[in-house]
């Protein structure tokens, strides 16, 4: 066989070699043809100060190092509390449409997100997504089985429909609260190993099926504060000095204390980022890294004991940068550069629309948005000016972040304040003074978020809890 050698002349080379500049300078995210895989991580009440990549002292390798291989969203948002976050996440809209911005969904409350609020797998499965798993922790409506995750969108369901189970016996309320499916599950271990386990499982199963679906949702470090004792001796726990609270827990069963909260919960983190080491290397292991998409986060800041979210001002459930701004990282090598830190405003509420545009879907979401795609800003590198709104009358609008007097003044009667938040990420100095007209266009805005009246609002939270006994092993029949 012989080869000839093709020679091109002076003009041609010139123009195939601008063309190969073109082509290497395009965003990424044009390349890909085959949908991703997509997983989401999402960490309960982890806060900003908890990671290594934020200076932790908690050791989180596995996550500083999705930090280095992707993007980190250094202005990602949340809701101060868990179930208003997860809703939003899975609808891309407002909690408030659902009522849901001032409460979780408790064990004893009978109320779900809206079942006409088109959740991400349901979205996910008209691009051709055919496994869509759940894993881990539920929280947005448990009373009926239309709330449930399979009747959502979900192909599969691994996990706990409650907040705040007990990580070694699984239990909330005195029952059992751990499913496989429809089926009550008895699989004995910490909760963080075993939702680890199956998300390792579920990649194994469905990575010869087409783009795949997961939503892996950990309890930790959430409370009640339960690490294994391994974990513990990471973090120096003397068996010989007392542990926190005289051996007593929130939740049930005395096991898996250290010395002090903040020991147990830096070992409840550690073992929930072992957990998604291994979930980052089945993903490698399978050959699939590269054109999955992995998304991490926290649900919301970390409370006042255990976490922390130093140097941010606040905590879980206040709309202080503490309270409200989370770590958060996105790696998807086949579609994004990674190795970069983003300074897009965004949040949860822009996890559906951008997910959209990512599964290449044209058609229009079943109701509008309240967030954006922010892929072409990520692809790009570019952030975009934007709104966010963060609820109780707090607003992020450019470079600048209104906190209502609500949250401003414990009276809730002084005048709101305003930050350079793009400056001042501490939130250290009141400029409403200085910019009244900014103060008055914003609370212009503020109000028209505050009029959104949803069909259905969450009772409060203690509503119906003396008299409340919890169904047989959570089993939901109805």
């Amino acid at each position: 066989m012989h080869t000839r050698k093709i020679q091109l002349s002076g003009r041609t080379r010139r123009s195939t070699w601008l063309l190969a500049l073109f082509l290497l300078a395009m965003p990424r995210l044009h390349a890909q043809s085959i949908p991703p895989n997509i997983v989401i991580i999402v960490a309960d009440d982890m806060g900003w100060g908890d990671v290594g990549f934020h200076g932790s002292e908690i050791r989180t390798p596995h996550l500083d190092g999705l930090a280095r291989e992707g993007v980190v969203l250094n202005r990602y948002y949340v809701s101060p509390i868990c179930s208003p976050t997860r809703a939003g996440l899975m609808t891309g809209r407002l909690p408030e449409r659902y009522g849901l911005r001032e409460n979780v969904i408790a064990p004893w409350l009978n109320f779900g997100v809206d079942t006409a609020a088109e959740f991400l797998p349901r979205m996910l499965a008209a691009a051709g997504y055919r496994n869509r798993a759940a894993i881990g922790k539920w929280h947005l409506g448990h009373s009926k089985r239309k709330y449930l995750p399979l009747r959502r969108g979900f192909t599969h369901f691994y996990g706990h429909y409650n907040g705040a189970i007990d990580y070694f016996t699984h239990k909330r309320e005195g029952e059992l609260d751990w499913h496989n499916d429809w089926e009550t599950a008895y699989d004995t271990g910490y909760s963080t190993d075993l939702i680890s386990d199956e998300a390792v499982k579920c990649i194994n199963r469905y990575k010869d099926e087409g783009p795949f679906f997961l939503y892996i949702a950990y309890n930790a470090p959430h409370g009640p504060l339960q690490a294994k004792a391994a974990a513990l001796a990471q973090y120096g726990f003397d068996p010989s000095k007392p542990v926190f609270g005289n051996g007593k827990t929130e939740g049930e069963g005395s096991r898996g204390h250290g010395n002090t909260r903040r020991q147990t919960y830096a070992a409840m983190v550690s073992t929930m980022d072992e957990g998604i080491g291994r979930v980052l290397n089945a993903l490698d292991r399978a050959g699939i890294a590269e054109n999955t998409l992995v998304l991490f986060q926290s649900d919301n800041g970390a409370p006042r004991e255990g976490g922390l979210n130093k140097p941010l001002r606040g905590f879980k459930f206040q709309e202080w940068e503490g309270g409200v701004r989370v770590p958060a990282v996105i790696r998807w090598p086949g579609g994004l550069k990674g190795g970069r830190v983003s300074e897009q405003v965004m949040g949860y509420i822009d996890i559906a629309p951008t997910l959209r545009q990512v599964a290449g879907i044209k058609t229009q979401p079943a109701q509008p948005y309240d967030g954006i795609s922010v892929l072409e800003s990520l692809a790009k590198g570019k952030p975009v000016a934007r709104s966010f709104y963060l609820g109780n009358g707090t607003l992020i609008r450019h470079g600048w972040k209104l906190v209502a007097a609500k949250m401003a003044d414990k009276s809730g009667t002084g005048t709101p304040q305003l930050f350079a938040i793009g400056t001042d990420p501490y939130e250290q100095r009141d400029l409403s003074a200085q910019h009244p007209d900014i103060v008055k266009s914003m609370l212009a805005e503020v109000r028209q978020y505050e009029a959104i009246v949803p069909a259905e609002k969450v009772p409060p939270y203690s509503q119906g809890r003396k008299t409340f006994r919890a169904p047989r092993n959570w089993n939901i029949t109805e």
